[in-house]
């Protein structure tokens, strides 16, 4: 299955899509952050990027552009709770595979990230 790293400031949203993905079979790593889930692509290799877009420190449009530019290839999945952060990662289109809209039920986001990476 995939490798997927989940950058999440929430750690409770954190924890419970890390758990769906790795009942999936999936490997999950997560960071608190856009700055630690930097850290985290550049330390190893992953098959997709889940992210929140509204995070402290640097928030996930900031890190979807640094994520594509060095990672090309890096299937990206966003997440928010937020419609103005949706419209945000509009110009995002060709980096991107989808924004997942927060609340999400379990198989919502495991449709997601299923699509996100057959895509």
């Amino acid at each position: 299955m995939a490798r997927i790293l989940i950058t999440e400031d929430e750690e409770s949203l954190r924890s419970f899509v890390a758990r769906a993905l790795r009942m999936d079979g999936h490997e999950t790593v997560e960071a608190g952050d856009g700055a630690e889930g930097l850290e985290a692509l550049a330390a190893s290799r992953f098959d997709l990027l889940l992210s929140d877009i509204r995070m402290p420190v640097m928030d996930g449009i900031e890190l979807t552009h640094k994520a594509a530019a060095a990672h090309p290839g890096l299937r990206i999945l966003l997440m928010t709770g937020y419609a103005e952060q949706r419209e945000r990662a509009d110009d995002l289109s060709s980096k991107i595979v989808d924004v997942v809209s927060k609340p999400f039920t379990l198989p919502d986001i495991r449709t997601a990230v299923a699509r996100a990476l057959a895509a």
